[in-house]
C-alpha cells in the first residue's frame, strides 16, 4: 500500500514490520480470549512500551520517540490486523490523555505523568464526557472549586475508555463562569479520596475498559492543573482534532480488515460448485469496498500530509472523520454479508467489526457534531 504513495519512507516500513510482528506475537493469538474475559493483560502496556510503541509520537526527554504523521498511521493499520477495536482503544488511550499535559503541562507534571505512562508503568485516560452532556463539552458541568493550594472537584464523567484503571485521568472541569472561558483541565489520581468509578458494558470494544467515573468532593492539588485556569477549552479543542485524524485512521484500517477477510473468504467459500469469488455480484461487493477504502485513504493521508506541514484544516478533518466511518460502516456491512451466516457468529473478525463501527461515528464528535462544526468553518 505504501509502496504506490509518496509519503512512506523506508523507516516507516521497518516500523510495520515491528509492529506487524508485535501484534502476531502479542496479541492476535490472544484477542478472542481478551475480548471474551472483556479485558487484557495490564502487563500489554509495559510490553508495548518496551518495543516504543507507547513512546511513539512523545518527547525523548520524556521517554518517548518523535514521529510524523505516517508512523501513526502505520501503526494504526498494523493494531487493527486482530479485527479488535477494543485493543487498539485501551492500549492507546493516552494518545489523548497526555497530549494536553505534554503541550500545557508543568514540567513536574510532565515527569510526574507522563513519563511512568511511556513506560508502561501507569495507564492515562481522557475525561471530557458528561452524562447529560455528550458532545456539548462548552457546557460540562463538573465543577473544580479552588480551596487554597487544591481544587476541590464534584462531577462525574462517562463513557471514558481506561475509565477503570487508569492511574492518571486528564478531566474536564469549570473552574469559572459559563461556556467555554470557563474550562480547566485537571489531572486527576486514581487513588484521589472521592473518586470512584463503575464499569460500562458495551456494544462493541469488550476487551477495552470503559467506565463512568464520579467525584465527590475530591481534593486535586494545584499543581496537576494543566496550563492556565480557565483556559482549558482550546487545549480540549486541539486534542479533538488530533482525535479526529486518529479516528479516521482507525476507520480505513478496519475498513481494510473487513474487505481482506472478505476476499480470502470469497476465495475459500464454495456454492453451488463454485467459490463465491467467480460470482459477479461478489466482486462488485468487493470492488465497491476497494474503491471507498482507496478514496478514503488517499483524502486521509493528504490531510495527515497537510498537518504535518503545520495546518490543521478543521473542516477537512470533521468531513474526513464522517467519510471514513461511513466508509467503515459500509465495509463491515458487506464483509458479514459476503460471509453470510457465518458472519453472524462470534469469533469472525467481520462480526465484531461490524459491532464496533458506531463507536467511531459517535466518539470525538458525533457525525451530526462534525457536519456542524465543518459548515461553521465554511461560512456556512
Amino acid at each position: 500500500m505504501s509502496a504506490r504513495t509518496p509519503y512512506y519512507t523506508d523507516e516507516h516500513e521497518q516500523l510495520r514490520e515491528q509492529v506487524r510482528r508485535f501484534v502476531q506475537w502479542e496479541i492476535a493469538p490472544h484477542v478472542e480470549a481478551w475480548e471474551e474475559a472483556a479485558e487484557f493483560p495490564r502487563a500489554l502496556y509495559g510490553k508495548a512500551a518496551e518495543m516504543g510503541l507507547i513512546g511513539l509520537g512523545y518527547p525523548e526527554e520524556l521517554g518517548g520517540t518523535p514521529c510524523d504523521a505516517f508512523h501513526r498511521i502505520v501503526v494504526t493499520d498494523e493494531l487493527a490486523k486482530p479485527g479488535s477495536g477494543g485493543i487498539v482503544a485501551g492500549l492507546m488511550s493516552h494518545g489523548i490523555a497526555l497530549p494536553p499535559i505534554v503541550a500545557l503541562g508543568s514540567e513536574e507534571l510532565k515527569r510526574r505523568v507522563v513519563i511512568p505512562v511511556l513506560r508502561g508503568e501507569a495507564i492515562a485516560a481522557l475525561a471530557i464526557s458528561e452524562p447529560d452532556g455528550g458532545s456539548d463539552v462548552a457546557n460540562l458541568r463538573t465543577t473544580a472549586r479552588r480551596e487554597g493550594d487544591h481544587y476541590v472537584v464534584n462531577g462525574s464523567k462517562t463513557f471514558i475508555t481506561s475509565g477503570m484503571r487508569a492511574d492518571f485521568c486528564t478531566v474536564a472541569v469549570r473552574t469559572g463562569g459559563p461556556g467555554m472561558a470557563g474550562i480547566s483541565l485537571l489531572v486527576i489520581e486514581g487513588d484521589c479520596p472521592g473518586f470512584t468509578r463503575t464499569p460500562l458494558t458495551k456494544m462493541g470494544w469488550w476487551c477495552s475498559d470503559t467506565a463512568t467515573l464520579y467525584f465527590e468532593d475530591c481534593r486535586v492539588p494545584v499543581e496537576n492543573l494543566i496550563g492556565q485556569e480557565n483556559s482549558g477549552f482550546r487545549g480540549i479543542m486541539q486534542n479533538f482534532n488530533a482525535e479526529r485524524l486518529a479516528i479516521a485512521s482507525m476507520a480505513v484500517a478496519f475498513s481494510q480488515v473487513c474487505l481482506d477477510e472478505a476476499i480470502d473468504w470469497s476465495k475459500q467459500r464454495v456454492t453451488f460448485g463454485k467459490p463465491l469469488v467467480q460470482r459477479q455480484v461478489i466482486r462488485h461487493k468487493l470492488v465497491d469496498m476497494a474503491q471507498r477504502i482507496e478514496s478514503t485513504r488517499a483524502w486521509l493521508e493528504l490531510l495527515a500530509w497537510r498537518v504535518q506541514q503545520g495546518q490543521w484544516p478543521i473542516a477537512e478533518v470533521c468531513m474526513l472523520k464522517n467519510a471514513a466511518t461511513q466508509c467503515l460502516e459500509f465495509c463491515a456491512k458487506e464483509g458479514v454479508q459476503i460471509f453470510g451466516g457465518a458472519g453472524y457468529m462470534r469469533g469472525q473478525k467481520v462480526e465484531r467489526i461490524y459491532r464496533e463501527t458506531k463507536v467511531l461515528s459517535i466518539g470525538g464528535g458525533a457525525e451530526e457534531i462534525m457536519k456542524e462544526l465543518a459548515a461553521k468553518q465554511l461560512g456556512l
